[in-house]
């Protein structure tokens, strides 16, 4: 990745003279109606391999369509878009490290990314300190916009460059703790998660709810992220004549919990969110997952109107990965980033500034569109407004979505 000194570039389009300054690079190479481009660079950071690469590689292409079509429509006359996609491995460190990496490359106005809640503790500080916008499509985690005191009632916004496309695990665990409640009637649950940011908030979010309507936690343990013998676990959740589990966690893990569980006996769903709602936790599992259960943000992307067009283009782009579970959410937060860097040189007379990326942040509060996965648009803490959820039921081998709606605390 180059680093470079500031550069006024100066690009004078036939349609009308923009100038861009600072940030973004001339494409001498490109051109539309004989002008030169702008490069603007949107990073994308996501688990491209590994045991959660079917998640992030459908990130990857769906911020990659999302720059495409920006081109391709002529979104922000005079700028190009492109992605710069890193591979953080659902590793912290390693997502610490390419946030540095972006933040070094003067071209990225935003990053879309990253999957895991506890990557993006380790990097939301860098961005915040270079003014560098991110917009997850896939952490949950309530701390990470509203302060580690929120659970108290006690909100603060630690970042003001982080924003997210995904409703946070305060929506999430208590929607899944009152469908097991009130429509699953469930009443003993026996609550295990991976000890990962991700995971241990959800299932404490879940419990406390489920407990407040009246259930009964009456067990919990604890597993090992890519860790395959859960045994133990899955014999203490028989043992205590649980009528249901809850996992926080991921499928690969959450999969073969099921799987064990099962195995003792113990013909009970398992639910979780949604880290466990892919193909994988099913074939994960050696017994019949039917029955299990995942919540997941926003509702059937397959069943909106507005991301009808996102599937016919994701389909024609010729990506050899599937969307996934995020590809709505994170083409969301690609073109979030396109909007307010469109806002930022339509309040500059067609110049980006200096100090494009403070700006771009702050553009971004006010961003509001139409999206794939419904309207988009930001509160004061830069989560999202969108609270729809969906829960995921395991009927034939597949997930089939059993019950939509909107949040309501």
């Amino acid at each position: 990745m180059r680093h470079r000194s500031l550069l006024i570039l100066t690009t004078v389009i036939t349609t009308g003279a923009l100038t861009l300054t600072a940030c973004g690079s001339r494409d001498e190479g490109k051109s539309t109606g004989g002008s030169d481009k702008i490069t603007v660079v949107i990073g994308v950071d996501a688990p491209l391999t590994g045991s959660l690469s079917a998640l992030g590689q459908g990130i990857k292409n769906s911020v990659d369509l999302a720059a495409k079509t920006a081109n391709k429509t002529n979104e922000v006359p005079g700028v190009e878009f492109k992605i710069e996609a890193l591979d953080d491995q659902a590793v912290p460190a390693s997502g610490q490290a390419n946030a540095t990496k972006l933040v070094g490359n003067k071209d990225v106005l935003g990053v879309v990314g990253p999957l895991n809640s506890g990557v993006a503790q380790s990097m939301q500080g860098v961005f915040n300190s270079a003014n560098l916008l991110q917009v997850s499509p896939a952490n949950t985690n309530p701390s990470l916009s509203q302060g580690d005191n929120w659970a108290k009632g006690d909100l603060k916004r630690p970042f003001a460059s982080y924003f997210r496309t995904a409703a946070t695990d305060v929506v999430q665990g208590k929607f899944a703790a009152q469908y097991y409640y009130n429509d699953a009637k469930k009443r003993k649950v026996f609550v295990v998660d991976d000890k990962q940011t991700y995971g241990a908030g959800l299932a404490a979010i879940f419990s406390e709810e489920f407990k407040r309507l009246g259930g009964t936690v009456v067990g919990t343990d604890h597993v090992t992220v890519k860790e395959t013998d859960f045994s133990s676990t899955a014999d203490k959740v028989k043992a205590a004549g649980a009528d249901s589990v809850y996992f926080g966690g991921q499928y690969p893990e959450g999969g073969l919990l099921s799987d064990q569980i099962k195995k003792t006996g113990a013909k009970i769903p398992t639910m979780g969110g949604d880290g466990i709602y892919d193909p994988n936790f099913i074939s994960a599992s050696g017994e019949s997952n039917d029955g299990d259960f995942a919540t997941s943000i926003g509702y059937p992307v397959e069943k909106l109107d507005t991301a009808k067009k996102f599937i016919a283009d994701y389909a024609a782009g010729g990506y050899k990965d599937p969307y996934a579970a995020y590809g709505g959410y994170s083409y969301d937060a690609g073109w979030t980033i396109i909007q307010a860097v469109k806002a930022v040189v339509a309040a500059n007379d067609g110049k980006l500034p200096d100090d494009a990326r403070k700006q771009v942040v702050e553009a971004t509060s006010k961003v509001s569109f139409d999206g794939v996965t419904g309207k988009v648009s930001f509160d004061e803490y830069g989560d999202t407004t969108n609270k729809q959820l969906t829960v995921y039921k395991v009927e034939g081998g597949t997930w089939k979505d059993v019950k939509s709606a909107t949040f309501e605390d």
